[in-house]
């Protein structure tokens, strides 16, 4: 087995194959952990405390490609992390002139930290785009059916009429939710460095007139911001990052749990774009893309709950806090990666049957539109005659198969009112366009 091989994602395939797949693999981490270590030499080298040909050679050698991950992976199980071996392989490739210039002065935690920020930067980046595919489709879509009107469910029942345009637009602000603040998380993320204790001291003894200096030119040349301080347990970065990741997996899952919803067989008012197979039916097109972002929506919660926790981290530096969030901050920016990919797929396929829509507002015999009558007869009929007559007739609708308009119509006392139009369910869905709008109106 390959050290690729290990991580397939076999049993991930809500993130396999996805943009988010190959920034957050193996791979990814460690030419990121490399990245770091080339950008610290750099640094310094920019600051006089290592020579130029110091910053060229590990820069040169810091390629992912030449180190085995498999190999470092077990080797990480000595120290408890991956860059204690890395920096020795990192120092081998370097060479005798230039190798004691590698990791100068930094701690593990400062590389891992800031390899993290630097996977997440690239893979937020990934998820912003495909979060602007998928707003750009409900915008479309939205703006198509700002008049098809469909049943408004409460309580899984038919409550009053409303359109699929102010769906739509609904869950294109949630997506415009979740893009506002992923955004200033990923321009946010820091650089990590402190040294042994935060305290940026082995960096005085190697020659710096001002190590805070050197902060700042480290975070320029990972490409991250410069922290205002060391941040080894100040973990707010990680929970910036759990917000936003677990926000964006819900705002998704709000739009998949409605698709699923919708494109029950009984319902059949939306369908995805291409539908998946079954292994024992063959008839079967199920909503697979709403399916997979649906899962992640429920495993997001905990992931960042993981994080969250991280935050009670004792002393200058802790044992177990950093470590506990390496693999549930992956598995975050894989899910919600892949999540954003198939949202995008999902938005730009799906099929909106407004036929259909308009046929189901006829299953409650015009009892849709009972909100409406009540308000609309109280004036003609009085207010108790009016609730009195709507209540008998609502019973006669079921029992005897015909509409609440039709049973209406026989009444003398209603011969002077328009029925066709307070009964028609579609022109009974308030503002629901002037809100389209009013939503489509934000970028």
């Amino acid at each position: 087995m390959t050290s690729d091989e290990a991580d397939t994602g076999l049993l991930a395939p809500g993130w396999a194959g996805s943009p988010a797949a190959s920034a957050t693999g193996d791979r990814a981490y460690l030419q990121a952990l490399l990245d770091a270590e080339a950008a610290l030499t750099r640094a310094q080298a920019a600051k006089g405390l290592a020579p130029a040909g110091a910053a060229t050679a590990v820069t040169e050698a810091a390629d992912a490609g030449r180190f085995d991950v498999r190999s470092l992976a077990e080797r990480a199980r000595g120290g408890g992390n991956p860059v204690i071996p890395l920096v020795a392989d990192l120092t081998k490739a370097v060479g005798e002139e230039f190798g004691p210039y590698v990791h100068r002065g930094a701690t593990s935690q400062d590389i891992v930290d800031t390899a993290m920020m630097l996977v997440a930067r690239r893979t937020l980046d990934l998820i912003l785009d495909d979060l602007g595919r998928t707003e750009r489709a409900l915008a479309r879509s939205a703006a198509g059916h700002r008049d098809t009107a469909m049943p408004g469910r409460t309580l899984t029942q038919h409550a009053v009429p409303t359109t699929f345009g102010l769906k739509a637009a609904g869950w294109r602000s949630l997506v415009l939710d979740a893009r506002d603040r992923a955004t200033p998380v990923r321009d946010s993320l820091p650089a990590q460095l402190g040294g042994a204790a935060g305290t940026l001291a082995a960096f005085t003894a190697y020659g710096a007139d001002d190590p805070t200096a050197l902060l700042t030119s480290f975070a320029r040349e990972t490409g991250l911001a410069a922290p205002p301080l060391p941040w080894h347990t100040l973990r707010t970065p990680i929970a910036d990052l759990a917000g936003c990741l677990a926000f964006t997996a819900g705002a998704l899952g709000k739009i998949a749990a409605d698709v699923l919803t919708l494109s029950r067989t009984e319902i059949a008012e939306v369908a995805e774009g291409s539908g998946g197979g079954s292994s024992a039916m063959p008839h079967k097109a199920n909503p697979v893309r709403s399916t997979l972002i649906a899962a992640a929506a429920r495993r997001a919660p905990q992931l960042a709950a993981t994080l969250y926790g991280s935050l009670a981290a004792e002393d200058e530096r802790p044992a177990g806090a950093w470590h506990a969030e390496w693999e549930p901050l992956r598995d975050l920016l894989r899910l919600v990666g892949g999540a954003a990919r198939d949202a995008a797929d999902l938005t730009e396929g799906l099929r909106v049957h407004a036929d259909v829509m308009r046929a189901h507002l006829d299953l409650t015999h015009g009892l849709v539109v009972s909100e409406r009558l009540s308000a609309e007869l109280a004036p003609v009929l009085g207010r108790a005659r009016a609730r009195e007559l709507l209540t008998a007739l609502a019973r006669r609708t079921y029992a005897e198969g015909r509409s609440l308009g039709e049973l209406l119509a026989e009444q003398p006392e209603l011969k002077d009112v328009d029925l066709d139009e307070l009964t028609d369910p579609a022109r009974y869905t308030g503002s629901a366009g002037a809100l389209t709008d009013r939503a489509l109106e934000r970028r």
